[in-house]
Parts: C-alpha cells; sequence; structure tokens
C-alpha cells in the first residue's frame, strides 16, 4: 500500500485507477497497485515509481498536468532497474547490475559517462546535482559546482559525466545524500561527511560558509549516526536507537525545535527524544520521521499545501503524528517514507505476506571470513568471479577500510584518533587461509602491488582511512614471495602521509595487541636487516642505500611509539645484528687498503674496495641516525670508524703547530689545561697528545688516560664551584650564578675531549645530564638519582590519597624561594594542583635554574666533541662512555688476562691473583689507576681492555717494585720467592705510584 499526501496530484497516481483511491482523514489517500511498488522517489518535478523493475513518472506540476510516463529503457536486456532518486529538474535511475542513467525534464533517458565499468550501489540526486556510491567505495558526482556541491574543488566548474571524489578515498561510506546544493556521505563507523551549500548552516559546522570539499561533523562524532537526509536547506540525521539530530534552515519549522530559527549545529530533536525512530527523511521545506515500533509517522515544517499530513495548513514547528489510515497500523508496517518538494509519500506492505520490499541501501563490498571461505571452495563461484572480487576488494582502501570492524558493543562507533575501530581477533585466520592458497594469495599479491598501494591517499580526510594500514603488515608478513616489495611500497606510502595522519597512525600503533606490535617491528626489521647484509656482502648502489633508509624511518616511528606508550617490546627486538656483518666488512677494506702503505703491491681490485669503503661509511652515516638498530659495541665502533674518517682529512694548521702536545704539570693540571685550550691551538678533530713536565714517556694512551683521572679530581676540587655534590655523590651545576660563562663552556670542553678521545672522566653525572644533551627531558626519577630524599618527598606528595595529608606538607609553589609561577609563594600546593607542582620543580632542577649554565656546557662539549655522531648513543650509554662502566667485575680481569714469560700455571702468577682477590676494593681501583692511568672499566668490561703480565727475571727481584707500561696495559712482574714479598711491593706500588708507571 501506498499512502500519500500534500499538493495536488493525478488522482492514483497514475497506478491505480482513480475510484480505486482510498480518502482518509487529513487529505491523506492511499492506493494499493496490483503491481507492488519496490521503491518510488518524488522531486521537484517528478515522482518516480519502481514495479516489477519497470519505471513510471508523474509529473508533479499543474503546468504539466500531472500526467503519468512509462520509460521504455531497452526491451532487449534483462537489466532491471532496482533505484530511483528525483531532484529537482530530473532523476536518477540505478540498475541491479550497477549501470546508472540519468533523466532529464522530458523524461529522455541516457546513461551516464565516465563510469568506465564502476558498478554502483547507490545514487542521490540534489536540484542541479547527483552523487553515485561503487561498491569499492569510490563517490562520483556529476551537475553544477556553483557552492561546492561536488566535492571537487573551489575553482572546478560543474561537469555532465561522473567525476570521482578524491579526497573521499579510502573512507568506507555507508551512505550518501544529497539536497539542495549540499552534500553528505556516512561512513560505516558513523562518520559524518558535508559539502556545498552552507548558506543557512545546513552542514552543521556552526558557521554559513560554503565547503568545497568533504568536511567531516565534528559534532556529530561518536553519535552512532546510520543514516542522513538531506532537504532543500536543511539536514536531519538519525543515530542508532533513534535518536534525530536536525540542522540548517529552520525558517518553515522544518527542523522541529519549537521554533524557526537557522541551527548551525546539529541539536537532538527534544519532542522526539525516547522515541525509537526507525527512518527519517527530508523534503523542500518539511520533515518525516517513522517510528516503526508504534507504527506512527511524525511530520514539522512547512504544511501550507497539506504536506504535514494533520489536516492543517500551516507552518509547524514541532513533530505532530501523521493521520494514517486505521488499516496502516493494522495489517501493515512502514517500509519507506518519502518527503518531495511540496508531496508526502510512505510506502506499506502487509506484515505476513511474501512481499519484495523496497531495495534496501547497499554497503561497500568488504572482506570477510565468509568471502574467503567461498573463494577457497570455489562451489559458488568460477575463478574469473571470484578474481572479479578479489580486484573489487583489494585494489579499494576503502573496502579494505570497512572490513573487520569491531561490531560488538557498537565499538567501531568509537572509531576516533585513538581508536581505529578494527577486531583484530577477526583478521588473523581470514590472511592465514588466504597465505595457505597460492592462486588466491598470488592474485591478491599482484592487485594490492599494482593498484590498492599506488591508490593510497597521503592526505586522507578522515581517520578510517588509516585503517588499510594496520590490516596490510599482517597481510604482507604472510607471504613467502614479494614481501620486499610490498613492505617497501607500504613504507613509502607510510612516509608520504601528511604529519597528522601520521600522529593518528602512530597512536593506532601504540595501542596493537601486543603480537600484532611485534609483527610489525619484525616486518621492517627483516626487511632492514636483509638491505644491510647484501651491502655487507660487497653489493653497491644508490637503490640499497634509497631503500634502507625507508624501512630505518619506519622502525623509528615504531620504535618511538613503543617508548612513549611504554609498549613491552623489548630494545633488543630492534638491533640489527647484521650491523656487525657491515663493521666487518668495512674493517676488512681498510685493512687491504692499508697494505701498499706497508710495503705491499697495489691489487687490481683496488678501485673496488675503495668504492666499497666509501660506501660502507655512507651506509654507516645513514644508521647513525637510527641509534636504536646498533647495540651499543657496534655504535662505538661507527663512531670510531668516523673519528677515523675525519681525521684521515690533514690540518696544515695542526702540523705548523707540531701537533695536539699538552705540555702539564702534575701540581697545576686544572691551570695548564685552561691556559692551553685558552690558546686556541689545539684542534679538536684530532686526537690529544700528553706530556708530564720532567718526566719520560710516549702518550700511548695511557698518559692521556692518567691526565684525565687527575684532572677530574680538580675539577671536582674547583675553587669556582663550578659544580655541586649532592647527597647521592653525584654532581649537578651549580645555580648560583656566582661563576662565569667561560668556566661552564670550559667544562663542557673538557668533558666532550674525554669522550672524543675515548677516555674517562671520574665525575659523577647524573643520567639527566645525558638526557639534556640528547633533547630528553629529565624526569623525578632523574631527580631521585640525583637527590633522593628531595625526590621521595615528592613522590610521597603525589601518592598520598588524603587531602589533609596532602595540606600538611605545607608546600607552596616555590622551590629555594624561587618563584616556580608567578604568585607562586601564594599558592599553596594541593591535591588538584600537585602533579604540576612536581612537573615544574623537576623543571626547574634541570632547567631553569642552570639554564645559562648547561648552554654554556653544551655548546663546550659540541666543540670539545667535533663528531657529532655522539648523539646516536642512548643516555645510559653516553654516561657509560664518559663515566667508564659502573660495573668492576674483577674475575672477568683475571680472565682476559695474558702472560709473557710465564704462565697462568706458575707459582707467581697464582700468588699474583690471591694477593690481588685479597685486595680492599679501594686497593683494587689502586691497581687500576697504577697500570692504566684511571680506575674506569671500558664500556662492555675488563675484556675490552688489555692486561699482559710480563715476568722479570732480574737478579736483584726482591728490591725492586712492580712497574706498569700503561699505554699498554702491561704489569712487569719481578719474580718474587713468595707471597708476602709480592704483597708487599704490590701495595706499596700502587699506594705509592707518583709518576707515570711506577712506585
Amino acid at each position: 500500500m501506498l499512502c500519500f499526501w500534500g499538493a495536488q496530484v493525478r488522482e492514483g497516481l497514475g497506478l491505480v485507477k482513480p475510484d480505486q483511491v482510498k480518502h482518509g482523514d487529513s487529505g491523506i489517500r492511499s492506493v494499493c497497485p496490483k503491481t507492488a511498488v519496490q521503491d518510488m522517489s518524488a522531486g521537484r518535478s517528478f515522482a518516480g515509481f519502481i514495479r516489477d523493475g519497470k519505471v513510471s513518472f508523474l509529473r508533479l506540476r499543474s503546468e504539466d498536468d500531472y500526467h503519468i510516463e512509462s520509460l521504455d529503457l531497452n526491451d532487449d536486456t534483462d537489466d532491471r532497474i532496482r533505484l530511483i532518486v528525483c531532484g529537482g529538474d530530473g532523476a536518477v535511475l540505478l540498475s541491479d547490475s550497477g549501470k546508472v542513467l540519468i533523466m532529464d525534464k522530458s523524461t529522455l533517458c541516457k546513461p551516464l559517462k565516465g563510469l568506465d565499468n564502476r558498478q554502483v550501489i547507490q545514487i542521490a540526486c540534489g536540484d542541479h546535482h547527483s552523487v553515485a556510491l561503487t561498491n569499492d567505495g569510490q563517490v562520483l558526482v556529476w551537475g553544477e559546482n556553483s557552492h561546492g556541491q561536488l566535492g571537487l574543488r573551489k575553482d572546478h566548474p560543474g561537469s555532465p559525466s561522473a567525476q570521482h571524489v578524491q579526497s573521499l578515498s579510502g573512507i568506507p561510506l555507508a551512505q550518501i545524500s544529497a539536497g539542495g546544493d549540499h552534500s553528505f556521505g556516512l561512513s560505516l563507523s558513523g562518520v559524518v561527511f558535508g559539502w556545498g551549500k552552507n548558506s543557512a548552516g545546513q552542514l552543521g559546522l556552526g558557521d554559513t560558509t560554503d565547503r568545497h570539499i568533504p568536511t567531516i561533523i565534528n559534532s556529530l562524532q561518536l553519535k552512532k549516526t546510520v543514516s542522513i537526509s538531506c532537504g532543500g536547506e536543511h539536514t536531519a540525521t538519525l543515530s542508532k536507537g533513534g535518536t534525530v539530530f536536525t540542522f540548517g534552515s529552520g525558517g518553515s519549522g522544518q527542523l522541529g525545535h519549537n521554533s524557526f530559527k537557522d541551527e548551525h549545529h546539529p541539536r537532538v530533536v527534544a519532542e522526539l527524544w525516547g522515541s525509537e525512530v526507525s527512518q527519517v527523511t527530508c523534503g523542500r521545506h518539511h520533515t518525516l520521521v517513522s517510528i516503526a515500533s508504534s507504527k506512527l509517522i511524525y511530520s514539522f515544517g512547512c504544511g501550507m499545501q497539506g504536506q504535514l499530513g494533520n489536516g492543517e495548513m500551516i507552518k509547524q514547528s514541532v513533530p505532530f503524528p501523521v493521520d494514517l489510515p486505521t488499516e496502516c497500523n493494522q495489517e501493515y508496517t512502514i517500509e519507506k517514507i518519502i518527503a518531495g518538494e511540496n508531496h508526502s509519500f510512505a510506502l506499506f506492505f502487509k506484515e505476513l505476506e511474501n512481499k519484495v520490499k523496497s531495495n534496501p541501501s547497499r554497503g561497500v563490498l568488504t572482506l570477510n571470513d565468509r568471502m574467503i571461505d567461498r573463494w577457497l571452495s570455489g562451489t559458488d563461484s568460477c575463478w574469473a568471479t571470484i578474481k572479479q572480487e578479489i580486484h573489487t576488494v583489494f585494489s579499494s582502501a576503502a573496502s579494505m577500510n570497512g572490513s573487520f570492524l569491531k561490531t560488538s558493543c557498537d565499538d567501531h562507533y568509537q572509531t576516533s584518533e585513538d581508536r581505529c575501530g578494527l577486531d583484530f581477533d577477526l583478521v588473523k585466520t581470514p590472511f592465514a587461509k588466504l597465505s595457505e592458497n597460492k592462486s588466491l594469495i598470488s592474485e591478491v599479491v599482484k592487485v594490492v602491488q599494482q593498484t590498492l598501494v599506488p591508490s593510497l591517499n597521503p592526505n586522507p580526510t578522515g581517520v578510517e582511512s588509516l585503517r588499510v594500514y594496520l590490516l596490510l603488515p599482517e597481510l604482507i608478513r604472510r607471504l613467502k614471495k614479494q614481501k620486499t616489495e610490498l613492505t617497501e611500497a607500504l613504507a613509502s606510502k607510510i612516509l608520504q602521509l601528511d604529519p597528522d595522519a601520521h600522529k593518528v597512525l602512530e597512536k593506532y600503533w601504540s595501542k596493537l595487541p601486543d603480537d600484532w606490535l611485534k609483527s610489525l617491528v619484525k616486518l621492517f626489521h627483516k626487511a632492514s636487516a636483509e638491505l644491510i647484509g647484501q651491502i655487507s656482502c660487497g653489493e653497491m648502489g644508490y637503490d640499497l642505500t634509497r631503500r634502507l633508509k625507508k624501512f630505518l624511518n619506519i622502525l623509528r616511528m615504531i620504535y618511538q611509539v613503543c617508548c612513549s606508550a611504554n609498549r613491552d617490546i623489548p630494545n633488543r627486538d630492534f638491533i640489527i645484528h647484521e650491523i656487525s656483518d657491515l663493521l666487518d666488512t668495512l674493517k676488512a677494506t681498510l685493512e687491504k687498503l692499508s697494505l701498499p702503505f706497508l710495503g705491499f703491491a697495489f691489487t687490481d681490485d683496488w678501485e673496488d674496495m675503495v668504492k666499497l669503503r666509501d660506501y660502507c661509511f655512507e651506509t654507516i652515516n645513514i644508521l647513525v641516525k637510527f641509534p636504536f638498530v646498533a647495540d651499543t659495541v657496534s655504535k662505538q665502533k661507527m663512531f670510531c670508524y668516523l673519528q677515523g674518517l675525519l681525521q684521515s682529512f690533514p690540518d696544515p694548521y695542526r702540523i705548523f703547530l707540531n701537533g695536539n702536545m699538552l705540555h702539564i704539570n702534575r701540581e697545576s693540571v686544572l691551570t695548564d689545561t685552561l691556559k692551553y685550550l685558552r690558546q686556541k691551538t689545539h684542534s679538536f678533530c684530532y686526537p690529544l697528545q700528553v706530556t708530564f713536565i720532567g718526566e719520560n714517556g710516549v702518550d700511548m694512551r695511557g698518559l692521556s688516560a692518567e691526565f684525565f683521572s687527575l684532572l677530574s679530581q680538580s675539577l671536582l676540587k674547583w675553587e669556582k664551584k663550578v659544580l655541586e655534590v649532592h647527597e647521592s655523590s653525584l654532581v649537578w651545576f651549580n645555580p648560583d650564578g656566582m661563576q662565569a660563562n667561560r668556566d661552564f663552556y670550559y667544562l663542557g670542553v673538557i668533558c666532550g675531549m674525554v669522550l672524543y678521545n675515548r677516555h674517562y672522566i671520574n665525575i659523577g653525572f647524573p643520567l639527566a645530564l645525558f638526557k639534556k644533551l640528547l633533547q630528553q627531558s629529565p624526569t623525578l626519577n632523574d631527580l631521585e638519582e640525583l637527590s633522593p630524599v628531595e625526590a621521595r618527598t615528592l613522590k610521597s606528595l603525589l601518592e598520598e590519597d588524603e587531602d589533609e595529608v596532602v595540606d600538611m606538607f605545607g608546600f607552596d609553589f616555590t622551590v629555594k624561594g624561587k618563584k616556580l609561577i608567578p604568585n607562586g609563594d601564594q599558592i599553596r600546593v594541593t591535591k588538584a594542583n600537585r602533579q604540576k607542582y612536581v612537573d615544574l620543580y623537576v623543571d626547574f632542577v634541570f632547567n631553569k635554574s642552570v639554564k645559562k649554565q648547561f648552554e654554556h656546557f653544551s655548546e663546550g662539549f659540541f666543540k670539545g666533541c667535533p663528531l657529532d655522531a655522539w648523539s646516536m648513543f642512548h643516555p645510559e650509554e653516553l654516561q657509560e662512555l664518559l663515566h667508564g662502566s659502573p660495573e668492576y667485575e674483577w674475575k672477568e680481569l683475571q680472565q682476559s688476562a695474558s702472560y709473557e714469560k710465564c704462565s697462568a700455571s706458575d707459582e707467581l702468577i697464582k700468588n699474583f691473583w690471591t694477593v690481588f682477590s685479597e685486595l680492599s676494593e679501594e686497593n683494587k681501583k689502586k691497581f687500576l689507576i697504577f697500570l692504566y692511568g684511571t680506575d674506569r672499566v671500558p664500556v662492555g668490561g675488563f675484556s675490552k681492555r688489555s692486561l699482559k703480565i710480563l715476568l722479570s727475571d732480574c737478579p736483584d727481584a726482591e728490591d725492586r717494585l712492580p712497574e706498569a707500561q700503561t699505554c699498554f696495559g702491561r704489569l712487569i712482574l719481578p719474580k718474587y720467592s713468595d707471597i708476602n714479598t709480592l704483597r708487599d711491593k704490590l701495595i706499596h706500588a700502587i699506594s705509592f705510584c707518583k709518576v707515570f708507571g711506577r712506585a
């Protein structure tokens, strides 16, 4: 049954004879054609009806004499019309096969140009434009573009043929809608996009500015929108659960807000609150809603021609029921409501009859487990059909983004920048099944590689477009072939994303299930490792390093996500062990290249070796920018190789000045050092050479090691007090501001020189210093390392639950009399603001109170260490490189020892290690100073430092003390007759060592 009311039309609508029309109350008429109406639409000039796939049109204007016409589309085809939409001047028809026909005022139909065999599943019409949605999620538009209603761009003139709305690429749309001169799209997850005319606020964006590209209606986010309808200059949306929002022109009351004002933001129709509205539709100046459970239709807006169905010719600003015939409430259910220019229609079906319903909106084709099972079985489809479906789904970002949504508890409707809406549990099984079938996965890979990935939009309009970047790695990781190629293509597309999309994708990564995140790391880690492995084997070429940078950039993004989100992915999962092979290749190459300078002949592959050396250095320069992929030892080696490269360029000025020789007096180490640095003759790129005045000895690293050890002691005793020793015995910059800026600068220079010359400084800087050098922010934990009592007080403040106890701390926003914020001395610390107080406190200690001091120190540090590759180290690694390892594994020292003119089994050597094990911790460190010039343990432990014990079989052994060749880590041990003599001599030597290597 079809009910209709409003302006005058031909009696019976041309569907039945006039005497078969039933007249109800309030001007409502109903007809029951013999051939059921499957679908209908009403616009300004026409009403169109579909019955048994055939189309007829009724002219609605009096000047057209209200006559009805049947369309003869093509008698030779079985393609039936399933959908019709009438607009301002004509109509658009959609066939079962997805073809689109355009009908003009004269009812002449012609195929839409520009479809290119696309299969359309939905159509919508405005006054002078139309919109179509294809099964692979593309939005096509044609017509006028006077207000941007095509969504193409501001200066686009309009088009008679279908044009693709590129900005909506990747959005899995559930519905499209068009009004007078505006358009809307609705995604599967309820995200609403609007564009076009906005003179009355009909886009719901809070203003009256037209939009020429699809724009997200943020005020409808998370409202679970399931349907949209556009009127002349107003819009209505329906949420799951039945809530109706309206916005735009309200001059006729069509918004239902009990007013005739325009609304620029979506507003709930309060009168319908609590009613489970099932449909909403907008006419030119009026609105209809239906409630399936109560079989009621409500209307509001302009009723001057009876289109409200309540018997009155008025403008009504609140919803009132339509006076439907009695039988509508008893035997029939509401199938569809239609609002036109000045007409209203309602299509009913009997509840129990076996009917052909009006065509429901079809959605974008998406991937699911059932579809893949059907492909695998092959029972219902031939291979050509399966290939076509594979192409449709896997070539379309929209189809992929609409797949595997988390529908439980309507979770996908919560899609936002924080929630992707995917059900990860649904994904693995289908992809696993696909990967096991060679024919299917081969076809899928071809489509993904040739069509899907190249089509990805670098400037996505909505966050739903980013789901494909989560799904593709899961698919790619299961491939046996073409894995690296697809991984590279995906990496390129991720790197091309605009900054906002990058941030959202990183948020999605941060919330991936653990196994998904680990798989993501593994995918790009493996691709990087393979390329580095190829380079290690001698392969060269710009393409290799170009691809490597892509993979490493993605790995860096993931690594930073894991760090910031505190994900339980260990750092070792990012370490690429093939870097060690690369460094071995470089080492071997450098050794071969050095042979001619040692007297050997040049080999035929000399030029190739030079190229390989340069290429290895180029690769290392890339890896330095991605420090998380190398372990500490590899980074140290890279630093050394780059240092060697830097020093390979001659410095005439240095040669003229006879090298970097520092002549130092043991009694005035700091004074002499500062004097030397102020002369500005030191070439920081080259190693420092030290000689102690009045002492023999050539600096083979031993003298300079001892120099920096002595300099450390002098800096701590410096009368200028640039450093402050805290309760933890660690030091920090003195904040009192009494020292000269250059003092901090030279402190930085010395620390930089220590690092560059690969020595150690015996000054206990906290980890916070190295974080700051690497532009990382110190935390409360760093304050606890420096000042444990101070930090524990602040932690207690944060952990306290009772307001009264927090007040008892009696804190205000000051630190040591310094205000943390304006009027800080008058603002008490409370439970509400305590986190802010603690953050400001930590910031004051590490940043604000020593701002100038650190700036000058940092400037000096960069000067003292001219190779900026030091920034590849983590703060903990940098701290260890400057301080040495904090672990003293004395057994390791014994295990790493070698012997000359003696062996480990000799009685003397056994006695030596027995005496050594008896030494106190302090004396053991004195032994290190005696032997190496420093008590610092190298990074990696004692195994990284040479210890050779040489037996001296001299006749007067009992009168001699042990000696040390500091530069070579060699201990010269006289052949003492017994363990007691050895003990006395060794302790005397290490306790009274004043001169280099001697007591």
